[in-house]
C-alpha cells in the first residue's frame, strides 16, 4: 500500500544544507500543496525566512519558495509533521534530539542529512536516532550524496541517494524531494550510504591540506583514490557493499567534496595546510567542518575492527597534533609497498 503524502514537513536545522534541501523539498512538493517549516535556533533567522524568504547568512540572496515557513519554536514546526528532517551538527545530534523527541508525531518518518559519527560511542547518526528517539530502522532514513549545498541552492542538477531498510519509506521520501533539479535514488544500504559520507570528509580535510601545501593535481588524485580504498575496506568490515562505494553517496560524494572550494572539509583541509592552527580555522570557519569533529571516532571505529586507514590516521594525527602538515605524504609514501588490489 502506498504511504500517504505528508500534511507537512519539518527540517530542524536552518543551516546551508538545511535550508537548501528544505527548498528542495518545497519545490518538490508544491504543485501537492505541503508546506515545509523550518526550525531556526535564532528568531532573527526565521523572521528573515517567513519575511524576505531568503538566509541570507548562509544562502546569500537565494529565494525561498513561498510555502516554506520557519519558527523557532520546535513544538510549532513538529506539530502535524509527518516527516521530520534533522540537519544538526552531528555531534550536537544526541543533546538536541533529546530535547524534541517526544515532540515527534507517533508516526512521524526522521530523514538524517547529518555526516558524521558520535565521539565516544562510534554511532552513526542514524544509531544516535533509533537510541535517543526509540524508533524503529523502517522509519529512519539518511541522504547523501554530492550535496554542495550552494550549488544545490541555485538548482544546479545533482543527484543523491536516500537509503532506508524499509524500501516503500526509501521511495516515499524519495518522491518527496525530486524536483527539477535533484535526481534522488533510493538504496537499503544504510550503513554504506552513512559512512561513505562520514569519511570522505576526512579524506576531503587531507585533500585540503595538500593544496594548501601548493601540492599539484596527481598528489590529490592519489588521496582520493586510497581514500576511497580506505573507506571500502572499513565498509565491507562493518557489513556494507561494495557497489555502495562506487554509487552517488561514495565515489560521487567524495569526489565532489574533495574537489571543490564550496566544501566546508575541503576548506579547512586547506587553511590546515597553510600553516594556520586548528583553533584559527575554526575560528575562520562559519560552518561546522564534519571531518574535524568526526575523524577521531572514525580512526577509532578502523582500529575496533583492525581496518587499515593510512590517509584517516594521518590526519587525526595532525588534528591531534602528533603530526606536522608538511610530513603526513611522507608518513603515507613510507609505508610497505603492496598491490594496489589489497582491500585488506
Amino acid at each position: 500500500m502506498t504511504k500517504p503524502l505528508p500534511r507537512k514537513i519539518a527540517v530542524m536545522g536552518a543551516g546551508s544544507w538545511g535550508t537548501t534541501f528544505a527548498k528542495v523539498m518545497a519545490d518538490a512538493v508544491a504543485e501537492q500543496g505541503i508546506s515545509v517549516q523550518i526550525w531556526a535556533r535564532r528568531d532573527d533567522a526565521a523572521h528573515e525566512i517567513n519575511e524576505r524568504h531568503t538566509n541570507s547568512r548562509y544562502l546569500r540572496d537565494t529565494k525561498l519558495p513561498q510555502n516554506i515557513s520557519a519558527s523557532s519554536d520546535r513544538q510549532v514546526v513538529l506539530c502535524g509533521a509527518d516527516l521530520v528532517v534533522l540537519a544538526i551538527p552531528s555531534q550536537s545530534l544526541r543533546a538536541e534530539l533529546d530535547g524534541f523527541k517526544d515532540l515527534i508525531e507517533p508516526d512521524a518518518v526522521v530523514l538524517s542529512l547529518m555526516k558524521g559519527l558520535e565521539r565516544g560511542t562510534d554511532l552513526r547518526m542514524s544509531q544516535v536516532i533509533a537510541e535517543v528517539a526509540e524508533l524503529p530502522e523502517n522509519r529512519i532514513a539518511v541522504l547523501s550524496g554530492p550535496n554542495l549545498a550552494m550549488e544545490i541552492a541555485r538548482e544546479q542538477p545533482t543527484a543523491s541517494v536516500v537509503a532506508c531498510t524499509d524500501e516503500q519509506t526509501a521511495n516515499w521520501i524519495a518522491q518527496l524531494c525530486s524536483a527539477p533539479y535533484f535526481r534522488p535514488y533510493t538504496n537499503d544500504d544504510v550503513l554504506g550510504v552513512e559512512l561513505g559520507g562520514i569519511v570522505k570528509n576526512i579524506i576531503a580535510l587531507a585533500v585540503g591540506m595538500c593544496d594548501g601545501m601548493g601540492m599539484g593535481d596527481n598528489t590529490k588524485s592519489t588521496v582520493i583514490t586510497r581514500g576511497l580504498a580506505e573507506t571500502t575496506r572499513l565498509v565491507l568490515a562493518l557489513g556494507g557493499r561494495l557497489d555502495t562505494l562506487a554509487g552517488l553517496s561514495g565515489l560521487g560524494d567524495l569526489v565532489a567534496t574533495c574537489s571543490s572550494s564550496l566544501s566546508r572539509n575541503n576548506t579547512a583541509g586547506r587553511l590546515l595546510g597553510q600553516g594556520l592552527f586548528l583553533d584559527e580555522v575554526n575560528d575562520r570557519m562559519s560552518q561546522t567542518a564534519e571531518g574535524i569533529k568526526s575523524a577521531r571516532a572514525v580512526f577509532d571505529l578502523s582500529r575496533t575492527h583492525d581496518v587499515d586507514m593510512p590517509i584517516t590516521e594521518a590526519v587525526v594525527m595532525v588534528l591531534e597534533g602528533m603530526l606536522s602538515v608538511e610530513n603526513m605524504a611522507e608518513r603515507l609514501l613510507a609505508r610497505e609497498l603492496k598491490s594496489e588490489g589489497e582491500l585488506q
